[in-house]
């Protein structure tokens, strides 16, 4: 079986690793990929959001299944054009997408059916917005509506910073069309958590939960970033909470969405914090995350493969997903600068004195003309250790980190660090 997977990240790699390993699969194309994804795939030269270049691809190369890796082909329509042409691609439609690629649209869906989340106001005139500002007490979150690069929503602490970040996004348009709207909501309070799952619009099928690190340096601080690590499963997430996300979340929102004729099939990616009143919703992605997947896959033990196309076949209720009783630690290596500027092309040494039990997901890298890895991106490397706790996975990576290297690197000291009590965040 022939697949394409559309991206470039450390995500993408880490989903052609886990479908490389099923048997069914007999070649892997990806669109556009990296340095990491060309050992195990044949890249190609197309963007992600060459929705007719891909899809002419897609139909030269008989591919028999596309799986969709980031945010902006979905939000771009990628499913309905191939689902047009009779493909077969695994992601949410335009319409369904509109989960991540519109808050507004998300935040009216979840409050008119009573999934617990934060209280919010939408706003199409910044006039409105601030009027509506002045009125609200200290500490608010401020999100732009549409897809903003994970970069779109301030915690503002001090009325200043609400309405530099609300001039920023409705005047300014730092984030151009994804500012047209904005929400402003009540700030929520407690531990976040990204839980993960799949759907076929009438099942959904749970994997597992995760968290990450947004902020460029330790004890979050700095700037925030695609996100700097991520470890799996989180200590609090138990059995009770699993069933209390998906009986009070994930499904109402699958069937408030059927309710008004939307099938959602694809990865549902619920962005959670753990407040005192239990799980509430911050956000929702319609793809696997990045870093999460990294941590992710390697405790997957059901073929990838297996579940794309029982998603597509509506038989997920047949399906039995299994992860492995482990734990597993992820660290990003990035450029020197991010997330602002930074230099590109920088040689990338000791790839190749990586042990066995540390897997190397590649994002911001490429093959130089004198067949060198270089990087190419603001995320360089992903480095991933599997162990029984997540201070054995912990320790085994950052033992090993020091082994790669390229000028300017910069990497945080405490992802996944245990202070005693709980995991830093």
């Amino acid at each position: 079986m022939k697949v394409l997977v559309i991206g470039n990240g450390a995500r993408e790699h880490a989903i052609v690793w886990k479908l490389s390993q099923s048997p069914k699969v007999t070649k892997i194309y990806v669109a556009p990929g990296n340095a990491g994804t060309s050992l195990i795939a044949e890249n190609v030269a197309i963007s992600c959001t060459n929705i007719k270049g891909l899809l002419a691809f897609a139909k030269d190369n008989s591919i028999d299944i596309t799986f969709v890796g980031p945010e902006a082909p979905l939000a771009g329509g990628v499913v309905d054009v191939f689902a047009s042409a009779g493909l077969r691609i695994f992601g949410p439609c335009r319409e369904a997408a509109q989960l991540e690629s519109s808050k507004v649209f998300t935040k009216e869906l979840l409050l008119s059916n009573k999934i617990p989340t934060a209280y919010s106001r939408s706003f199409s005139s910044y006039e409105k917005a601030c009027s509506y500002l002045n009125r609200l007490e200290m500490p608010v979150v401020i999100k732009a509506d549409g897809l903003a690069g994970g970069k779109g929503v301030t915690v503002a602490q001090t009325y200043e910073q609400a309405m530099a970040a609300l001039s920023d996004i409705m005047e300014a348009k730092i984030f151009g069309e994804a500012g047209e709207n904005v929400v402003i909501e009540e700030c929520m309070v407690g531990r976040e958590m990204s839980f993960f799952a799949v759907t076929d619009g009438k099942t959904v099928a749970p994997l597992s939960a995760a968290c990450d690190y947004k902020r460029i340096y330790d004890g979050d601080k700095g700037a925030n970033t695609g996100g700097m690590g991520s470890y799996t499963p989180p200590v609090f997430f138990t059995p009770e909470l699993k069933d209390e996300i998906m009986s009070r979340i994930l499904l109402p929102v699958i069937k408030a969405l059927a309710e008004r004729g939307i099938t959602y099939k694809g990865v549902l990616y619920a962005g959670l914090m753990m407040t005192a009143e239990g799980p509430r919703v911050m956000e929702f992605n319609a793809r696997f995350g990045d870093p999460e997947t990294q941590v992710l896959m390697p405790l997957l033990k059901t073929d990838l493969l297996e579940i794309v196309e029982a998603t597509l076949e509506g038989r997920l209720d047949k399906l039995s997903i299994e992860m492995e009783d482990s734990c597993a630690v992820g660290v990003v290596l990035a450029s020197g600068g991010y997330p602002a500027e930074y230099r590109k092309r920088l040689p990338i040494s000791g790839l190749s004195d990586m042990p066995s039990d540390i897997l190397v997901f590649h994002a911001g890298t490429v093959v130089s003309e004198e067949d060198e890895i270089v990087t190419n991106g603001g995320r360089v490397l992903c480095l991933v250790s599997k162990g029984q706790s997540i201070e054995a996975a912990r320790e085994n990576v950052y033992r090993n980190i020091d082994k790669v290297s390229f000028e300017d690197c910069q990497y945080r000291r405490d992802i996944a660090l245990f202070n005693g009590r709980e995991l830093c965040r």
